[in-house]
């Protein structure tokens, strides 16, 4: 996975982020061996040295932890992985509050929007909404 890195950020803090919603989301579980520096810094298309940083910055999280010999694991943590995933929830969510009062929103027009939108997630089909012409999402208008 090459992800799209953002140019106003240090790509290092972009990693951190990237390797955490592996890390919650279950794509690296708990007590898994993490791939070395060269094969990450391959796979995402960057320098060694970028990867080990944002390796080393999980690790000061508690996020996973080295063994000299066998390289890098997921922390077995659970209570720790809980609590990154609500504080990565914690964020998204301040960003979308944020977003929707800038747009004039009010709780409850925000609450019936979160909710029209997950529905919709949860039936992909059915993303073209009447007198939607392009058939799909409009995401961001």
């Amino acid at each position: 996975m090459k992800p799209d890195f953002d140019p106003t950020q240090p790509i290092w803090l972009q990693l951190v982020a990237e390797f955490s919603r592996r890390i919650v989301t279950g794509v690296w579980t708990p007590g898994e061996r993490i791939g070395g520096v060269r094969e990450l810094a391959l796979e995402v298309g960057v320098n060694p040295n970028t990867v080990q940083r944002a390796l080393a910055e999980l690790e000061r999280q508690g996020l996973c932890r080295a063994h000299r010999t066998t390289g890098r694991f997921v922390t077995d943590d659970a209570d720790r992985i809980r609590a990154l995933r609500r504080d990565l929830a914690a964020t998204a969510t301040d960003d979308f509050i944020r977003g929707l009062r800038g747009h004039g929103f009010t709780r409850d027009e925000a609450t019936a929007l979160l909710h029209d939108r997950w529905d919709q997630h949860d039936h992909p089909a059915s993303d073209s909404q009447p007198g939607d012409a392009t058939g799909g999402n409009s995401h961001g208008h």
